[in-house]
C-alpha cells in the first residue's frame, strides 16, 4: 500500500494526514509542537514522527510505504532550517519525496484562487496573502521576540504583566492573578517567574485560555488584553492589505489558528476590527484543513513523481 502524509505543525501541536494513494481513505493523528524555532528540531521531528506512526498504524502501514511527504511547519521561513527538516525527514521516510514548506504556505494552498488574506492567530501570529496578479506576500511570523503581536504567546504574556502590576500595587491577586497561579499548578510569582525565564513558550500561549475564560465572563482586565490583541492582528492585516494594494478592492478573508472560536469576545473584537480596518474583506471559512491541504500537495507530488513531470 503506497501512502502519504501531510503534516501541519506549529508552536502548540501537530495535525497529520495520511491519504492512501487511488483512495478516498485518509487518517488523522496529532502530537506536541514541531517548530523548530520554538522546541528544536529534535522534538519537532519526535512530534513529526509520533503522528506518523499513529496514522500509518490506522492502516497497517509503515515507514518505508510513504511515497510523498508534505511538511508545513512554523519555524522553517530560513532556507538553511527547511533544508535541515527535509533531511530529517528524508531519513525517517527514505522511499519518500518531500516537499517543506511553512504553515502560512499551507493555509494559502487551502483557499480558492483569487486575492486573498489570511489571518492567522495562534501561539504566533502573521498574516499571509494574495494578490489580484497571484503574487504572495507574508507579515509577522518571526517569533516572539520581534514579532508575534496578538498572538497567544502575546496575551499570556501581557497578562502576566498585568497580573504581577496589580500585585506589586495591593500585595494580593486579583481574579486574573489567581487564576493565572492555578492554571500553572498553584505556584506562586517567584516560581512562575523562574519558569518564564527558563520556558516561556511552556507558560505564555497555555495563559491564553485563562484570559479568554475571563473576557468571555465580563472580567475587564482580560477583555482589555483580549482588545488590544484585536487591534494588533487587524493591524497585521492592514498592513498585509496594502502590500498586496488589496484595500480599494475585494477580497477573500479568512481566520485560523487556536485562537479562533475559544472566546467570544475576541471573536467580536477582531470581527469588528477587522470590518473597520478592511471593510472590503468578504468574511470566508476555510473549507479544507492545513493538513489535509498538506496531504493533497503530497498526493500531487507522488502523481507527479510517477508522470515524471515537475511539481507545481
Amino acid at each position: 500500500m503506497r501512502c502519504v502524509l501531510g503534516f501541519d505543525g506549529g508552536g502548540t501541536k501537530t495535525d497529520c494526514v495520511l491519504a492512501v494513494e487511488s483512495s478516498d481513505l485518509r487518517v488523522r493523528a496529532q502530537a506536541g509542537p514541531s517548530n523548530p524555532f520554538r522546541v528544536g528540531f529534535g522534538t519537532a521531528l519526535a512530534s513529526l514522527r509520533e503522528t506518523a506512526h499513529t496514522a500509518l498504524g490506522g492502516v497497517h502501514a509503515n515507514a518505508v510505504d510513504v511515497a510523498a511527504v508534505c511538511a508545513g511547519l512554523g519555524g522553517v521561513g530560513q532556507p538553511a532550517d527547511a533544508e535541515k527538516m527535509r533531511a530529517l525527514l528524508s531519513v525517517e521516510f527514505p522511499q519518500a519525496t518531500i516537499r517543506i514548506c511553512t504553515d502560512l504556505d499551507l493555509l494559502l494552498a487551502g483557499t480558492p484562487p483569487g486575492p486573498t488574506i489570511i489571518v492567522l492567530a495562534g501561539t504566533g501570529s502573521a498574516a499571509i496573502g494574495r494578490g489580484a496578479n497571484g503574487e504572495t506576500q507574508r507579515v509577522g511570523g518571526h517569533g516572539p521576540m520581534i514579532s508575534d503581536e496578538g498572538s497567544a504567546y502575546d496575551i499570556g504574556r501581557r497578562a502576566v504583566m498585568a497580573a504581577q502590576r496589580e500585585y506589586d500595587r495591593a500585595g494580593k491577586d486579583t481574579e486574573l492573578g489567581q487564576r493565572i497561579l492555578r492554571e500553572m499548578g498553584s505556584v506562586q510569582w517567584p516560581e512562575l517567574r523562574k519558569r518564564i525565564q527558563s520556558a516561556p513558550d511552556e507558560v505564555f500561549p497555555r495563559l491564553f485560555s485563562v484570559v479568554a475564560a475571563l473576557a468571555d465572563n465580563g472580567d475587564q482586565s482580560a477583555q482589555a488584553i483580549l482588545r488590544t490583541s484585536a487591534f494588533k492582528l487587524a493591524s497585521i492585516a492592514a498592513t498585509l492589505a496594502e502590500r498586496l494594494r488589496l484595500t480599494e478592492n475585494k477580497f477573500s478573508l479568512f481566520k485560523t489558528g487556536g485562537m479562533i472560536g475559544r472566546s467570544k469576545y475576541l471573536d467580536s473584537q477582531l470581527h469588528e476590527r477587522l470590518r473597520v480596518t478592511l471593510p472590503n474583506a468578504q468574511a470566508m471559512s476555510l473549507e479544507i484543513s492545513p493538513a489535509d491541504a498538506a496531504a493533497n500537495i503530497a498526493l500531487e507530488l507522488l502523481r507527479s513523481a510517477k508522470s515524471g513531470a515537475q511539481p507545481k
